[in-house]
């Protein structure tokens, strides 16, 4: 078989940026449960717990109930088109002058914000509620930098 005829692997279009920051942000805590977790594996106390209570502890269950009752407030991971749209938007100075950002443009930005946060906010039309979730946005994105 020829070197033409060798299937070849679709190249990934994302970003460098955007699949680093996917890597680092899959490994982030959920809960407390994980991050008990991290600890007494860091420290060792799962393997003593696993000797002598066996396989089965309870620790994931135990994990999973912390996670469930103390979640960290973690949100979805950008789509390649939400961070790019959000890109465009952060690296141009306009974004900053919010009275010429239209009703569609603050549409789309709840769009990407309840998505990404997991609310059902509705677009106001509230200069200050506008700010608020372009700032937390702000922030996430620059996460991914």
């Amino acid at each position: 078989m020829s070197e033409e005829q060798i299937p070849q692997k679709p190249k990934d279009k994302r970003t460098k940026q955007y699949k680093d920051w996917v890597a680092k942000y899959e490994s982030a805590s959920e809960g407390v449960g994980d991050t008990v977790a991290k600890i007494t594996e860091a420290t060792g106390i799962d393997k003593v717990v696993r000797f002598l209570a066996g396989e089965d502890c309870g620790c994931d269950e135990r994990k999973d109930t912390l996670n469930h009752l103390f979640p960290y407030n973690k949100p979805n991971c950008f789509t390649e088109y939400e961070f790019d749209v959000l890109n465009e938007l952060f690296s141009d100075e306009f974004w900053r002058d919010r009275a010429k950002l239209s009703g569609e443009k603050i549409k789309g930005l709840y769009e990407i914000y309840n998505r990404v946060m997991n609310t059902t906010d509705l677009p106001s039309g509230c200069g200050s509620c506008v700010l608020t979730r372009l700032n937390k946005l702000e922030r996430l994105y620059k996460e991914y930098l």
